[in-house]
């Protein structure tokens, strides 16, 4: 999780991309006009060996997101399956 926050601040969509889960991985990602990250926070997080969650604040300049994102343990790697916003 942290390491994706710090993709997203620099801007590396490579690396999103390999952390992606292939299902539900987007063909495209273009960072440049997205929001100007600040800060993460992890509120909470739980799972097991196969199947993880975890729920985060995220702030960027004017805002924040707070989601709660699920990850699965594939081929020697944890993969962001996919996440649900909880408030913004």
């Amino acid at each position: 999780m942290r390491s994706r926050y710090t993709a997203y601040v620099l801007q590396n969509s490579a690396y999103l991309k390999r952390t992606w889960h292939p299902r539900t991985c987007p063909r495209s990602l273009d960072l440049a006009d997205g929001p100007r990250w600040s800060k993460l926070e992890i509120l909470d997080h739980g799972g097991n060996r196969r199947k993880a969650w975890v729920e985060f604040i995220a702030h960027y300049n004017g805002g924040q997101l707070h989601e709660k994102s699920r990850f699965a343990y594939e081929q020697g790697a944890w993969v962001y399956v996919d996440g649900t916003i909880l408030d913004s």
